[in-house]
């Protein structure tokens, strides 16, 4: 039991040696990339929401 444990935590370390970690630049433009997509996808589910609303309420009137 131990030596499968041992076994993983070292496949572990072997794998963590191959990961590429992003360069700061790209990680803020990545950054930027996701702030812009949330700020365009709310205000187009907020117009949406809003032109639902106003169509539900004048077909209750």
């Amino acid at each position: 039991m131990f030596n499968k444990i041992k076994d993983f935590f070292r496949e572990v370390k072997v794998e963590i040696r191959k990961v590429v970690y992003p360069t700061r630049e790209e990680l803020i433009g990545s950054t930027w990339v996701v702030i812009i997509t949330v700020i365009v996808i709310s205000l187009f589910l907020g117009v949406v929401d809003l032109g639902l609303s106003k169509l539900v309420s004048m077909a209750l009137r």
